[in-house]
């Protein structure tokens, strides 16, 4: 409004009307947007965008903008200039500024550099500046940095804290994670408190989100650890697709072991046709679904054969948390883990099979799995199975006390 600019209101509700809102863009010559980029995908999914020929640029903030959703509305819209912008409310909201191009930073949407009078310090939790393109804490300086909360000092000399770059300031603690670009802009790389440790590893869950969202075909992506029925935590990944698009959960697992330590690979891959969205259009974390069987990397079933496989199978069936693994499945692939293949290995002892934790990572397909314990026991190694895990291949039940041990 300082700029002379006219405000064109939608009804009550009206932003979640996309065909309502192209109408109004188109009727009243609405050159400026101002989107949370989930409400933007939903705009450009839901409506014939491309009558929008007012529209001249394109705001976005209050979460993180993926790069194909900057592809998409570049390719939608492309006389609109789209801007990416970051900042907390308590640094009177957006305190930097990125213009989206599609020819730098490929597969990344920076938040840009430091709006006039704001100075951006990227931290270790010593204070002290971190290198170029390593992660550190956003911390936010100059004339925009809020006064505190009221009423709640102690959370106020929590959050905003001397500024150790500029004498008698303060700064601001986001709580955002970001590292600095060769270019000098930030890339945002989520909320710390994402971070998550699971099995004694510190993941941020922001970096493999980012891995994944650079996947052609990937719209949205979400990652969240969630508790499993052992009361283990474990990486879910939820994705959204392109309509054009098919994806494939061995093709982005494999994308991301390129890069990533096996730890921060998700054991599940949900692909949703739209990701959840709060009444003001943010993600709704908590209406995330369980994962199915869909979710996990399987292969062309096959039934075990034998009854090394066919026990085995229901080992895992039920550390898994599975319906039906085939003899082609691998353990890993299925959501299996370190601490699991422990496990797995003491169930396989309980029954009677020596085998070593490291044969597990070694052969992690079910039937070479299989087969390296026949091959122990044909070596001399005593396996021992108990009558519950004996298949009944004839019709009649083998649970006969009389069978103490089964050799194969």
């Amino acid at each position: 409004l300082l700029a002379g600019a006219g405000l064109v209101l939608a009804k009550p509700k009206g932003h979640q009307e996309p065909q309502y809102l192209m109408d109004l863009i188109e009727q009243t010559g609405v050159t400026t947007l101002h989107f949370v980029p989930s409400m933007l995908q939903v705009f450009l999914e839901h409506s014939d965008a491309e009558k929008c020929r007012s529209l001249r640029r394109i705001l976005c903030s209050g979460e993180a903008l993926p790069h194909a959703l900057q592809v998409r509305a570049q390719n939608r819209l492309p006389d609109a200039a789209l801007h990416n912008l970051y900042g907390p409310t308590e640094a009177a909201v957006d305190v930097t500024a990125w213009r989206c191009r599609n020819d730098e930073n490929p597969g990344i949407v920076p938040i840009g550099h430091a709006i006039a009078n704001t100075a951006i310090y990227i931290l270790d939790p010593w204070l002290e500046p971190v290198p170029l393109g390593v992660s550190g804490e956003l911390y936010i300086g100059g004339i925009a940095v809020g006064r505190g909360y009221l009423n709640r000092p102690e959370l106020t000399a929590e959050r905003f804290m001397p500024d150790p770059f500029r004498k008698a300031a303060r700064m601001y603690k986001t709580g955002d994670l970001g590292r600095r670009l060769a270019d000098g802009a930030i890339d945002y790389l989520g909320r710390n408190d994402f971070q998550v440790k699971i099995r004694g590893f510190r993941i941020e869950l922001g970096e493999i989100e980012n891995r994944l969202s650079a996947n052609s075909g990937v719209r949205e992506a979400v990652v969240i650890a969630r508790e499993d029925g052992h009361g283990d935590k474990r990486l879910v990944a939820y994705l959204t697709k392109d309509h054009s698009s098919e994806l494939s959960i061995a093709a982005l697992r494999a994308g991301l072991a390129a890069t990533l330590p096996d730890y921060m690979l998700p054991s599940a891959f949900v692909i949703l046709p739209a990701l959840p969205l709060t009444a003001n259009g943010k993600l709704d974390r908590g209406a995330l679904p369980v994962p199915d069987a869909d979710a996990v990397l399987s292969h062309s079933y096959e039934a075990p054969q034998g009854p090394i496989e066919i026990a085995l199978a229901r080992i895992w069936q039920e550390l898994l948390e599975l319906e039906r693994v085939g003899r082609h499945d691998h353990f890993f692939e299925l959501g299996g883990h370190s601490l699991m293949s422990l496990s797995l290995v003491e169930r396989l002892r309980q029954q009677g099979w020596a085998l070593e934790a490291r044969a597990v990572f070694a052969n992690p397909v079910l039937c070479s799995l299989a087969a390296v314990i026949d091959q122990n026991q044909n070596s001399g190694h005593a396996l021992a199975m108990p009558p519950n895990l004996i298949p009944d291949y004839f019709g009649q039940s083998l649970n006969n006390p009389v069978i103490e041990e089964f050799r194969l």
